[in-house]
C-alpha cells in the first residue's frame, strides 16, 4: 500500500496525552476530531482553550480520520470494539498495559501478547502503530525541539504504509521519529517494563556535532 498524506487526525481520549496530541495537531494544520466517553460538551471542556477549535464527536466520528490516536486507559480499550468499523483504520496505540488507572497501577495479564497485539485483537482490522507511550505526558505536551536536539518518539508496527504515515505526523509535530521494529519485537521494547519505556532521549543534529 502506497503512502497517503495525512490530512485529518482523530483522537479518542482527553487525558494529558489526548490533549497534547490535539494541541499539536491543530497547531500543524490537521483537521482534528476528538472523542471521549462523555460526549462533545465534555470534550470541549476537557480541552480548555483549544476545545472550540476541534470537531468534538463520538468514537465513530473520530475513527474515520486518516489516522486515529488511541489515548484512553488500556483496560477500557475493549469498550471500543463495537463503537466503530476499525477495518483498515490506522490507529496509534499510546496505551500502556496497566491493570487499573486513576491512579495507574498494576500490570494487566494478557498472556504472551504484547500490549499492542492485544489492542489489535480488540480493534479488528485496524492497522496498529505503537507510539508516544514511552514518554511521560508532559514530554509529549512540551515543544520537542530543543537547542540540544529533538525529542525522540519511538514507534513500532507491522504495516509499512501505516508506519510511514505515523512517522510523518510525529516528524511534523517536531519529534525525531525512530522505528524500533514490529508490534512483536519493537512493541515489547516499548511497552510497560520494556527497555525503552519511560526513556526520554534527544537526537542531536549531526551537523551541530563538535568536530575534532
Amino acid at each position: 500500500m502506497s503512502f497517503v498524506a495525512v490530512e485529518s487526525i482523530g483522537i479518542i481520549g482527553t487525558g494529558i496525552v489526548g490533549r497534547a496530541v490535539a494541541a499539536k495537531a491543530l497547531r500543524h494544520g490537521y483537521s482534528t476530531t476528538v472523542a471521549n466517553s462523555r460526549g462533545p460538551e465534555a470534550v470541549r471542556a476537557a480541552l480548555g482553550d483549544i476545545g472550540g477549535l476541534v470537531h468534538a464527536g463520538d468514537v465513530s466520528g473520530a475513527a474515520v480520520a486518516d489516522v486515529v490516536f488511541l489515548a484512553i486507559p488500556f483496560q477500557l480499550v475493549p469498550r471500543l470494539t463495537d463503537e466503530a468499523d476499525w477495518s483498515n483504520r490506522v490507529v496509534v496505540d499510546t496505551t500502556n498495559q496497566f491493570e487499573a488507572s486513576d491512579p495507574y497501577r498494576g500490570r494487566a495479564h494478557i498472556g504472551d501478547l504484547t500490549g499492542s497485539e492485544w489492542v489489535a485483537d480488540k480493534l479488528p482490522g485496524a492497522r496498529i502503530v505503537k507510539a508516544l507511550n514511552t514518554m511521560f505526558g508532559p514530554y509529549i505536551d512540551a515543544d520537542p525541539q530543543h537547542s540540544e536536539g529533538r525529542q525522540v518518539a519511538f514507534f513500532a508496527g507491522d504495516d509499512d504504509a501505516a508506519n510511514t504515515q505515523v512517522a510523518s505526523i510525529l516528524t511534523t509535530f517536531g519529534f525525531a521519529a525512530l522505528p524500533v521494529g514490529n508490534l512483536r519485537e519493537g512493541g515489547r521494547l516499548m511497552q510497560l517494563d520494556g527497555f525503552l519505556n519511560a526513556k526520554h532521549m534527544l537526537l542531536q543534529n549531526a551537523l551541530d556535532a563538535p568536530v575534532d
